[in-house]
């Protein structure tokens, strides 16, 4: 426990004066003094106001007085811990600079914006991570998914990995070793189409990302893209649940060895949707698995002649 820990469990288990014994303490926060009303003895001459700020120094923060800035976030290349210069040409109340002052806070914003990055490291990342960014969005990523994409492209970054290949390819086969670590499900055409890299480039860059930080990838089961598949084609929780269902006892029967998890997922949710009643034709469920129609045909026929599932006309 260091000094500060000290000082501030002392202040809260001080409940009577050592002096004259008296409990009838009083705190002020403007002095950071605990004191007694009795005798006047100043007990704590360096106690912490807890409480929250009574200014407002930034606007985004609303009416919250909180004492705090934003948090640290892996998605700036500095983590957020240096400040910017607004471009707005405004002063506190909204009025417009002159022109003077314009010119001066150019040079200063331009000063500043060189001193934030100051080697290409820096460079590199403020190339990168709004693309993560971006392309987490465009994916439906919650925040701690683009926060562990962006860690996983730092990590590559420090390995030297960006030499003699492209940003856009690294930061695709970021995310896509992040969707494969999380199980979400998304295909691998799914991911170059939001990253704009060709799917050979990715895949090379996925293998050498995951050789060289040493990650081991679970293999990938039809029951991780069921989830995405249902949500894409609007199908409802019974349609997954009956779903889950024909793949678990296709499973048991070991019917999904060696045949690719998407073209699984993507039949038992065409089998599903049928006996349910909710019907989709293979084309939509094409489209949304990334799976040719082809293939559909060929995993849903060996599963409903297996399974003994009556198809519905």
């Amino acid at each position: 426990m260091d000094i500060e820990e000290d000082r501030v469990e002392s202040v809260e288990h001080t409940v009577k004066c050592a002096e004259c014994g008296s409990r009838n303490l009083e705190r002020d926060f403007t002095r950071g003094e605990l004191v007694c009303n009795e005798c006047g003895l100043v007990l704590e001459d360096t106690e912490i106001d807890m409480g929250a700020e009574w200014r407002v120094f930034s606007p985004e923060h609303g009416d919250s007085l909180a004492r705090t800035g934003a948090p640290s976030t892996y998605l700036l290349h500095d983590r957020g811990l240096s400040t910017s210069i607004d471009w707005q040409n405004r002063d506190y109340s909204g009025k417009r600079l002159s022109s003077t002052n314009r010119s001066q806070y150019h040079r200063m914003r331009k000063w500043q914006q060189r001193a934030r990055v100051k080697n290409s490291f820096d460079r590199n990342l403020t190339q990168a991570l709004p693309e993560i960014a971006r392309i987490g969005e465009n994916l439906g990523f919650a925040k701690g998914l683009t926060e562990e994409t962006a860690l996983v492209y730092r990590k590559a970054l420090e390995k030297g990995l960006t030499r003699g290949r492209s940003i856009d390819a690294l930061v695709a086969a970021s995310i896509y070793l992040t969707c494969n670590r999380n199980k979400l499900g998304r295909t691998l055409d799914e991911v170059c189409g939001a990253a704009k890299v060709g799917r050979k480039e990715l895949t090379k860059c996925y293998k050498i990302l995951k050789h060289a930080l040493g990650i081991r990838m679970d293999v990938n089961h039809p029951v991780d893209f069921v989830p995405s598949f249902i949500s894409k084609l609007g199908l409802s929780s019974e349609v997954l649940s009956k779903t889950l269902d024909i793949l678990e006892s296709a499973e048991e029967r070991e019917l999904t060895h060696g045949k690719s998890p998407t073209g699984i997922a993507a039949a038992a949710i065409y089998i599903a949707a049928n006996v349910i009643g909710s019907n989709r034709t293979q084309r939509e469920i094409a489209d949304a698995s990334d799976v040719t129609e082809v293939t559909i045909r060929n995993r849903y026929k060996e599963l409903a002649s297996s399974l003994n599932i009556k198809m519905n006309k």
